[in-house]
């Protein structure tokens, strides 16, 4: 596959401004100009990729009925499709969450991205292996009435991504307003698995929010990050679900910007986990809990006939400690409370589903090149079109490893007043000696959430970090627990819900921990971020680039 990196002397907006290219252009189709676009932002292969899928996208000022009352004022995604099968683009009804995208393995994808906002944005596809032009990076936000024209190939494995702004030091604030949308990849292989589809197959985002008695959403920067003390799911409160006697599939993600969930039954029964951020494990694995931070996503196979047939199940977030003191109206809700997430309603007969469901556009079938969990599902209970056993391992933690050669190490702390990786912060172009890597390489990176020397509390460390590394997934090889008294105590209360197989795009750290993770850098030259992802603290600086670089460069 071709490399390619930005070109110089040419800014995207200069060139949007000069060629006469600005929203006109992106709405009246790619014919006018959109190849050259793309060769003034350094892919000159793109004008010989014609799209299999093309999707007009704009950020808007919106209004949508989340609470009794009032409408809320918010910034939402509304795409139309241009090109592509039927199904492509799945709006929400009833959200300010963008449509769901449905895309394949292989397909070219091309999205012409409107800013109808009053500020400057950009959109971020989290968790997807796309070119430098393609990932969202901020130095590349758009003005208001301004364009961009996203071109890439899907190379993800099937599972659920998502979409979002990356605008520095505006990420936190633009996505809590709403700018948020799923990517689901599906390619026909998971169906065959006997996994379930359609209306049993739930994709749940859980945001927190705060709102004045005008139902107008309320927004504090903070150094530990802002709680809200209202839950969502697909933007809604107080969600009850109504699902069958059945066997469904919960595709979770954790929309928050800070906010960590400790996601269980309220009666202790395990959660079968099938996949995690990069989609499907290789065997199903079962945890008491599942620790979330904010954008792991997390993909359970709960077969509700186990419960009986017209009662009502809370999932819940348990109370856990080490996550902070939090933000906002975060005294009615801190990072670690126990409370009611969403309610599922247990019926005995069939009942219409309350949630999108993904797209049940015809799948072409597995790709040859790919392969994906090798078994029939089970939940360890009663469950449909099972043959496989249970998971026999009565050990709900994520096997360890022993330490492994690390290329490079990263120390999470405070310094000065501003959160930092090895004490630097965020600069929008520049990159350190130890953050430039080699095509085709594959290295250890080490995280550390501690100061140098060591030392507990926020001024050391002691605050929760969920890491994201753009443009690859990684294999997470070794977890070392804190060695701080308190900070162990702590991390005692999160650890047994963590899923550290599979692959991931985002890892969390919590106070005192190290994380050893595994990683290639394949396909793409150019320049990448790292940071924090409680949007806050990425926001405040603690995020840096990385550059991918030929061999011997």
């Amino acid at each position: 596959m071709n490399t390619s990196s930005p070109a110089q002397g040419l800014s995207r907006r200069n060139f949007l401004r000069l060629s006469g290219l600005g929203t006109l252009g992106v709405l009246a189709g790619s014919a006018i100009g959109f190849p050259s676009i793309a060769k003034a932002l350094g892919r000159p292969d793109a004008e010989l990729i014609e799209p299999d899928v093309e999707i007009n996208l704009q950020a808007v000022l919106s209004q949508a009925p989340i609470f009794s009352g009032l409408e809320t004022q918010v910034w939402r995604y509304q795409a139309d499709l241009i090109k592509g099968p039927a199904g492509t683009v799945q709006p929400i009804p009833n959200t300010y969450l963008g449509p769901i995208f449905h895309f394949r393995p292989g397909q070219n994808v091309r999205i012409n991205f409107s800013n109808r906002l009053s500020e400057e944005t950009i959109v971020h596809w989290h968790g997807l292996h796309v070119p430098e032009a393609a990932d969202g990076h901020p130095r590349l936000v758009i003005a208001p009435n301004e364009s961009y024209v996203y071109d890439f190939t899907v190379l993800d494995r099937p599972g659920m991504y998502w979409y979002h702004p990356h605008p520095h030091g505006r990420t936190g604030p633009q996505a809590y307003r709403g700018l948020a949308g799923l990517i689901i990849i599906s390619d026909g292989s998971e169906t065959a698995q006997g996994l379930p589809t359609g209306a049993y197959d739930l994709p749940l985002v859980i945001q927190d929010r705060t709102v004045d008695s005008q139902n107008q959403l309320v927004y504090f920067t903070s150094m530990q990050g802002f709680l809200g003390d209202k839950i969502l799911v697909n933007g809604q409160p107080d969600v009850a679900l109504s699902v069958e006697s059945s066997v469904y599939r919960l595709r979770v993600l954790n929309g928050s910007n800070s906010r960590i969930y400790k996601l269980a039954w309220p009666d202790a029964t395990p959660l079968t986990v099938i996949g995690t951020d990069g989609g499907l494990l290789d065997a199903p694995v079962q945890r008491p809990y599942i620790t979330l931070a904010p954008a792991e996503r997390v993909d359970l196979l709960v077969d509700f006939s186990q419960w009986p047939a017209g009662s009502s199940l809370a999932l819940r977030s348990l109370a856990f400690a080490g996550g902070g003191f939090g933000g906002g109206n975060n005294a009615n809700l801190p990072n670690g409370a126990d409370f009611a997430v969403m309610t599922f309603q247990i019926n005995d007969t069939v009942v219409p589903t309350l949630t999108p469901t993904p797209s049940a556009t015809p799948d072409p079938g597995p790709l040859s090149n790919v392969t994906y969990m090798p078994l029939i599902f089970s939940t360890g209970t009663k469950a449909q079109n099972s043959t496989a056993p249970a998971p026999a391992s009565s050990d709900f933690r994520a096997e360890q490893v022993a330490p492994q050669q690390v290329a490079r190490s990263f120390s999470l702390y405070m310094q000065f007043g501003q959160w930092t990786l090895n004490g630097r912060t965020f600069q929008m172009e520049a990159t350190a000696p130890d953050e430039v890597v080699e095509l085709g390489s594959t290295e250890i990176w080490e995280f550390i959430n501690q100061q140098p020397g060591g030392g507990g509390g926020m001024m050391g460390g002691g605050m929760p970090h969920p890491i994201h590394i753009h443009d690859l997934q990684f294999r997470i090889i070794s977890r070392q627990a804190p060695t701080d008294p308190t900070q162990l105590s702590n991390w005692e209360t999160v650890k047994d819900g963590y899923v550290d197989g599979g692959w991931k795009d985002t890892v969390l750290l919590m106070p005192g921990e190290r994380v050893q993770v595994q990683m290639t850098f394949k396909d793409y030259t150019g320049l990448f971020l790292y940071h924090c992802h409680n949007l806050e603290h990425e926001d405040m600086g603690m995020m840096r680039n990385y550059r991918i670089v030929e061999p011997g460069a």
